[in-house]
């Protein structure tokens, strides 16, 4: 049986993505919703990614945690902990120079 062809051609990085899938894993059978469901759940964790090392570099650069570097490591960060009473007003919303703050 022939699949009808779709109006329009689909995403070429979503095709990728798919057919990438199934050439890593050649046994793999599943859905169309277990398919958009991977999909969508790899596509969360690469947006979470990209945010919070956004969140992280901010954090960084305004001198709340400090990046440690081991060697034959990823980076490691922590709280500075001469920034901490200043972490605390942040949270507290008694800082108004956050991100996606006015400044107001």
């Amino acid at each position: 049986q022939l699949l009808e062809r779709p109006e329009q051609e689909p995403p070429s990085a979503i095709v990728r993505q798919i057919l990438s899938y199934f050439v890593r894993n050649p046994q793999a059978t599943d859905s169309l919703e277990g398919i958009a469901r991977w999909r969508l759940l790899e596509e969360q964790i690469h947006q979470s990614l990209q945010q919070t090392d956004a969140a992280l570099k901010w954090l960084l650069t305004k001198g709340y945690l400090q990046e440690i570097r081991p060697v034959g490591s990823v980076p490691l960060y922590r709280l500075d902990a001469k920034r901490q009473a200043e972490a605390a007003q942040f949270l507290s919303g008694e800082d108004a120079g956050g991100p996606g703050s006015t400044g107001r």
